[in-house]
């Protein structure tokens, strides 16, 4: 029988240790998770050295980290530190990484609803700008009222290459609500005229989408760009585009502990469709997110109680639709995996029985995993869920007003210990926030029955 992976031991390692620590604790800490940085730290690396291989000049490529993937300061931070950038899709976005400490000159603004104030502000501060059609240009062009931009503007184009398995992460399709449709009749030349018209246009954005599509969509999306820019330059007879954003996306393997596809393997199809990208002395920009935090967080919650229902045994645990909410309403699309361990954070070795694994909210179909091949669990066991270091616990859903868990850094110091470093604390059910404080100074009971009296 194989024994766990290198990637399972160490969750074990660690969820043992927070154990020991008192960090989950049947009584106080129910749910907590986990964000392993000294595998960001491994993940980063590894996205520059591929990037590196084919475009080693220095300042040539700009990483930007999808700030909606885990917007959590202190892991925006880790990854500045890192030499990243970030791309931000909202105001709060940009917020977060200004306060992670980067540099407006290393942010990227993406969103198709900027307002005219998102607009000023990240003008102001030198943010790169991504416009996601002709009417966003004109707002950009008012704002600016011939200055020129401190920032670095490009627009959106729609490559319409077509959707991967998953619709709601397809961006490239022919009716996507991003971006400017290269294809439709007519844009490409109202989009080539919108250069000729705006000398401070000077980039191209594309994203072909992320989970569920395959590298060779991918890399035509980015090639549809790339064919894009250089008609502009040609047309304008002048090096106008000089930079290409090619989004994100790289899609994660959920079922297992593999790393599959690498950011290596990606590099080699953008080389095969759109050698130009690297050839012809563009900036490049990248916008990955999921691929970088994916793998390097997990979540860890009690089992409160175990029953039976229908001849199926049902585990309820504290782990559900308010750190899975994918999973819980889209199981097909958003599987993840379930590790079962005893109550000190060993892994269980008992022989699997099928189950269903389920969250506490109140509605039937708050549920991580049906009739799923597990050891036994019993109450005071823990079930582990890898994989969810981006979009999980770092977004939250208040349903039922479950409470946010504790997240914690994870690093192995030199001595070889493992090292907790608290990223978020704990949200307390019992304290409401403050704006519901405040409120109920006003809501008196006598205030509420003269009202429905009325």
């Amino acid at each position: 029988m194989n024994g766990p992976t290198p990637a399972a031991a160490r969750r074990e390692r660690i969820l043992r240790e927070a154990v020991r620590q008192g960090l989950l604790d049947p009584e106080q800490s129910l749910l907590v998770a986990f964000v392993d940085l000294d595998g960001v730290t491994a993940t980063v690396d590894s996205l520059h050295r591929a990037f590196r291989r084919v475009l080693p000049a220095p300042g040539s490529v700009l990483h930007a980290f999808a700030a909606k993937a885990n917007c959590l300061v202190p892991v925006l931070t880790e990854l500045e530190r890192e030499g990243m950038g970030c791309e931000v899709a909202t105001a709060g976005e940009l917020a977060r990484a200004l306060a992670a400490g980067f540099p407006p000159e290393r942010i990227v603004f993406d969103s198709p609803a900027k307002t005219r104030a998102e607009l000023d502000r990240a003008l102001a501060l030198g943010v790169a700008v991504n416009a996601d059609n002709f009417q966003e240009l004109a707002r950009i062009d008012r704002a600016l009222a011939g200055r020129r931009p401190a920032s670095n503007i490009g627009v959106r184009v729609n490559s319409q290459v077509g959707g991967g398995a998953i619709a709601a992460m397809s961006t490239a399709t022919a009716t996507s609500k991003f971006g400017v449709p290269l294809s439709d009749p007519g844009t490409r030349r109202q989009l080539l005229q919108a250069f000729r018209d705006h000398p401070w246009l000077t980039w191209v954005h594309t994203h072909a989408g992320s989970q569920g599509c395959p590298l060779d969509l991918m890399a035509r999306g980015v090639a549809q760009a790339v064919e894009f820019a250089e008609e502009v330059n040609a047309s304008l007879g002048e090096r106008r585009v000089v930079g290409i954003d090619i989004g994100g996306g790289l899609p994660v393997n959920f079922a297992d502990d593999g790393v599959d596809p690498t950011f290596d393997t990606y590099v080699e199809y953008l080389g095969v469709h759109a050698p130009a990208l690297f050839e012809r002395g563009y900036q490049v920009v990248t916008e990955f997110g999921r691929s970088v935090l994916a793998k390097n967080g997990f979540m860890a919650a009690y089992v409160e109680y175990t029953k039976s229902a229908g001849g199926r045994p049902i585990a309820v645990t504290h782990a559900g639709v308010q750190v899975a909410t994918r999973t819980v309403f889209g199981p097909d699309a958003w599987p993840v995996r379930i590790e079962a361990h005893d109550a000190g954070g060993a892994a269980k070795r008992g022989r699997p029985v099928r189950q269903d694994v389920a969250g506490p909210a109140c509605f039937a179909g708050d549920l991580l995993a049906r009739d799923r091949a597990l050891p036994p669990l019993e109450p005071g066991d823990i079930v582990v869920v890898p994989d969810t270091g981006a979009y999980y616990f770092s977004t939250p859903f208040h349903y039922n007003s479950l409470p946010e868990p504790a997240v914690h850094g994870v690093r192995t110091g030199e001595d070889g210990r493992i090292a907790f470093t608290l990223l978020r604390p704990a949200q307390d059910p019992w304290a409401l926030p403050d704006h519901d404080q405040r409120a109920t100074v006003f809501r008196r009971p006598v205030d509420v029955v003269e009202r429905a009296a009325r």
